[in-house]
């Protein structure tokens, strides 16, 4: 994983590195099979091959064998392989492949509840919440809803909206909520933006009522 605008680092270790001349050896990456991102022959770095959007963005640590992807954007989101060649008797063999996947994550705003009511509220009268989250990546999996009132804090399910911005590929998110409200009981509610998998959860700052 790499924030986005961040440097990705993308590893090809292989145990017999260290034994190995770099002179004797090709080294090259390939995201999808397809697009050339580095080459390096028998020691020095080649361009001619290289796809045109990864010029000028990569750098070989081959201390660690890891390659640098700078200023890594959301197009670079794939699978790379790493392949090093031997000239073994001046015929190139493959002696070690790798791959990386790499995901990349931009930062979600923090959740804002807009309160879409107009007047003062009424008994039993439905209030209409929405909240909304902007700027980030990949897309949330779902948001939720905690209404607390008293020493009971119900979860609620909502619709929420989902729209990706054509150029930046960043997700804005909004979310929606009904619900009655008792007059003489204080509700708290707040809304929480699910990104699934270890990327966690964001809160909003709690409305109270």
């Amino acid at each position: 994983k790499s924030f986005l605008n961040h440097t990705a680092y993308l590893s090809c270790y292989f145990p017999n590195s260290q034994k190995t001349d770099i002179k004797d050896l090709r080294v090259f990456w390939q995201k999808e099979a397809v697009e050339v991102v580095h080459e390096i022959y028998y020691g020095e770095e080649k361009h001619d091959n290289l796809s045109p959007k990864y010029i000028n963005r990569t750098k070989m640590d081959m201390d660690k064998w890891t390659l640098q992807l700078l200023n890594a954007g959301i197009v670079d989101e794939g699978q790379y392989t790493c392949i090093i060649q031997h000239r073994d008797k001046g015929s190139p063999k493959v002696i070690h492949t790798s791959q990386c996947l790499l995901h990349i994550i931009a930062n979600y705003s923090q959740p804002e509840i807009a309160w879409l009511h107009a007047g003062e509220l009424k008994p039993n009268e439905y209030l209409n919440l929405s909240c909304s989250s902007s700027g980030g990546y990949p897309e949330p999996k779902n948001m939720t809803w905690l209404v607390s009132r008293e020493n009971k804090t119900d979860r609620l399910m909502g619709p929420m909206d989902v729209s990706q911005d054509a150029v930046t590929k960043l997700y804005n998110v909004t979310g929606r909520l009904s619900i009655t409200v008792s007059t003489n009981i204080l509700t708290t509610i707040s809304c929480v933006l699910h990104l699934g998998g270890q990327l966690g959860s964001l809160f909003s700052v709690p409305l109270g009522i």
